[in-house]
């Protein structure tokens, strides 16, 4: 009898459990891919961002011995050679503000996030993840890419140069969509928004304040409590 009450206690703390945890968000998306720049892809209509590396924007130059190259078209090209002819699957962890998948993409042999990094055409994006420091160390080591170069990190050329990818996001952006992807677990009345900006802050909006409207969330919140605890702040309103 004891034996019983304790497997139906257990029963009842792992439905418990199971009942109160948070759902994680996560997508498949799987097929052929065109590249976009040396991060991003579109499969399937899907826009995809490698999640956890910054490759040169496609407008960008490097220097070898005082003269300029297109990196950005380098990297480009290097990340065609690696999808072609190859399927694709992604899986996309969120959204970013221009409803791109931040994603971890991989063919039959490989992952491109790392291979990208490893042959020395990205950087690791170490705002976001630590995951591929080691790949760029070694890519360091051996000169390979990049490396072989004088060059500005992608995220300080686009704070440079920021009207103009923030006008070529503008153009190859989808429609926005009233409810995004990532918000498809929450439901009920919560209502405040939580973005995250490209210098990687994390920024909750409330109803009536200024850019509530216009701000598109990665990420819906029932009270400040919950957004603070996801790693949240609240937006600063000047007067």
């Amino acid at each position: 009898m004891i034996v019983q009450i304790d497997r139906i206690l257990a029963y009842l703390f792992m439905l418990g459990m199971i009942l109160t945890a948070k759902p994680l968000f996560a997508q498949s998306v799987t097929g052929v891919a065109q590249v976009s720049d040396g991060d991003s892809l579109v499969i399937a209509g899907h826009r995809i961002r490698l999640f956890g590396i910054d490759a040169p924007e496609l407008s960008q130059t490097c220097s070898t011995n005082a003269a300029a190259w297109a990196c950005g078209e380098s990297a480009k090209r290097a990340l065609e050679g690696l999808v072609d002819g190859q399927t694709i699957a992604c899986q996309v962890q969120g959204y970013d503000q221009y409803e791109r998948g931040l994603a971890v993409c991989s063919t039959e042999f490989l992952s491109l996030n790392e291979a990208m990094v490893e042959l020395g055409w990205a950087l690791a994006y170490t705002q976001f993840s630590a995951d591929y420091l080691d790949a760029q160390n070694r890519a360091k080591d051996r000169r390979a890419g990049l490396w072989a170069s004088t060059f500005t990190p992608p995220w300080e050329y686009r704070t440079g140069n920021a009207s103009q990818e923030q006008q070529r996001e503008r153009e190859t952006a989808r429609p926005a969509r009233r409810n995004p992807p990532a918000l498809a677990r929450h439901t009920g009345g919560c209502t405040i928004k939580g973005n995250r900006s490209r210098r990687g802050e994390w920024i909750y909006h409330l109803p009536g304040m200024p850019y509530y409207d216009v701000t598109r969330p990665e990420e819906i919140f029932c009270s400040e409590d919950e957004a603070r605890a996801a790693g949240y702040r609240r937006a600063i309103v000047r007067p």
